[in-house]
């Protein structure tokens, strides 16, 4: 019965990270196409970056709500799964199956977005203290640097950090190799913008 239920789990929590809210919201409210302008990535930049263009107000507005709804994905069946009263490993599971379906959606032929928004939710839930580190990193980067990728890398790493500063056991699993699955398929959806930045042809948000 245990493993039904976390088959069920995490075929759901691909299929919701799967939806992809940002191309969404873009084509229903502005009419544009996210995955042929800009960066071309679906997540919460880009449609700040290609909306605002048309319309500034709209963009903040649009930009905000795919932040949150992708952040949230993951986090909404995570929820769910606790209540049933699953394990931690299955949790953790759950947690990079969310990352993995917004990254690779069903819905966009196995493309997606950069996995950020939806990492850093399901990463507050299981590590909050290590989130808070991450997100002052993240912050830091972007008041100094103005460049959505590379901040968003530095949180990265510097989630990475604390996830052992903070929790050097990690509760029901004893390992960190979910953090750093994580963290390798945000790290390896962000080489396109590495490589930009390495041309100098990376632009600020």
């Amino acid at each position: 019965m245990d493993f039904n239920i976390n088959i069920a789990f995490y075929i759901a929590v691909y299929l919701v990270a799967s939806i992809p809210f940002g191309y969404l919201l873009a084509m229903k409210f502005a009419q544009v196409d996210i995955k042929k302008e800009g960066s071309g990535n679906i997540g919460a930049t880009n449609v700040l970056r290609v909306v605002k263009q048309k319309d500034p107000v709209l963009a903040k507005k649009l930009g905000a709500i795919t932040l949150f709804l992708d952040a949230i994905k993951g986090v909404v069946v995570m929820l769910v799964a606790m209540a049933f009263g699953v394990s931690e490993d299955t949790l953790w599971s759950i947690a990079v199956l969310a990352v993995v379906g917004h990254c690779f959606s069903v819905f966009l032929a196995f493309e997606g977005g950069k996995g950020v928004a939806t990492a850093i939710g399901v990463l507050t839930l299981m590590m909050p203290f290590a989130s808070l580190v991450a997100i002052a990193f993240w912050a830091f980067g972007a008041k100094v640097l103005k460049i959505s990728s590379l901040s968003s890398l530095i949180g990265l790493a510097g989630f990475v950090m604390a996830s052992y500063v903070v929790y050097p056991e990690v509760e029901g699993i004893g390992s960190h190799s979910p953090v750093w699955i994580i963290a390798i398929i945000v790290f390896y959806k962000h080489i396109p913008n590495l490589v930009r930045l390495f041309n100098k042809e990376e632009k600020a948000i």
